[in-house]
């Protein structure tokens, strides 16, 4: 058997730009909760609350948990140049499209196994 612990996907938003995202394993999993857990957890006390500023400070905890996952599940991009330079996941995630970078912010959850709501927070 052979296994690869990445796959590649061809981005339907930019089809020139292919993706290349890390599958789940049982290491990676735990790695990932481990480093999203205490934002989530901020994040989800702070959705309850009722003032503006409880609201926003969800709003930011909820796009750093987005943003680790796309650190931890972005493995590669090709076809894509930003500022002059071929892409990398962290200059996609800094400075490309956001399109591209929902894209595959959803690619990775579904690798993980989270269901269309739960991918949607």
């Amino acid at each position: 058997m052979k296994y690869g612990s990445t796959f590649k996907a061809r981005s339907k938003t930019y089809p020139q730009v292919t993706l290349e995202i890390a599958r789940i394993s049982f290491g990676r999993r735990i790695e990932l909760m481990r480093r999203i857990r205490e934002l989530a957890a901020k994040a989800e006390f702070l959705e309850a609350g009722s003032t503006p500023k409880e609201k926003m400070e969800a709003a930011l905890l909820e796009g750093e948990v987005e943003r680790t996952y796309l650190e931890w599940g972005l493995t590669g991009v090709e076809g894509l140049m930003v500022d002059g330079q071929a892409a990398t996941p962290e200059s996609l995630i800094q400075s490309g499209p956001e399109a591209l970078c929902r894209e595959a912010l959803a690619l990775i959850k579904a690798e993980c196994g989270l269901s269309e709501a739960e991918r949607k927070n």
